[in-house]
This record gives structure tokens, sequence and C-alpha cells, in this order.
């Protein structure tokens, strides 16, 4: 099995490209990433990685 990203979920969407395969959600604050983050991981089966500049990946390994 290949990995994929998910979902994309940030706080600054000059950090992220639309228009690939995988959706992007947009938080308000970090503690509404955090939660979305949590929730997508756990309905997708994926993992959350932050990648420390205000975007999480959800991806399946």
């Amino acid at each position: 099995m290949h990995s994929a990203i998910l979902a994309i979920v940030t706080l600054n969407p000059e950090k992220v490209v639309e228009g690939g395969s995988a959706p992007v959600f947009y938080a308000s604050d970090h503690a509404e990433q955090e939660r979305v983050s949590t929730v997508l991981s756990e309905i997708l089966l994926g993992m959350v990685h932050d990648l420390e500049n205000g975007v999480y990946l959800i991806v399946r390994h």
C-alpha cells in the first residue's frame, strides 16, 4: 500500500495550493485546526502530521 495525503487542514490559505487530489479545510484558530484534524484522521483512518507552518496533513501510510 502506498502512502497518500487524505486531507489538509490549514490556518493560512496561502500555504496550500488547491486543485490537488486532497480536500483542503480551513480553520480559524489552532484549537479548531487540531479538532478538525483529529476528527478527520479518525474518519479517514489516517494519521495527523503537523508541518509546523500552520498546515496539518492527514496521511494514510
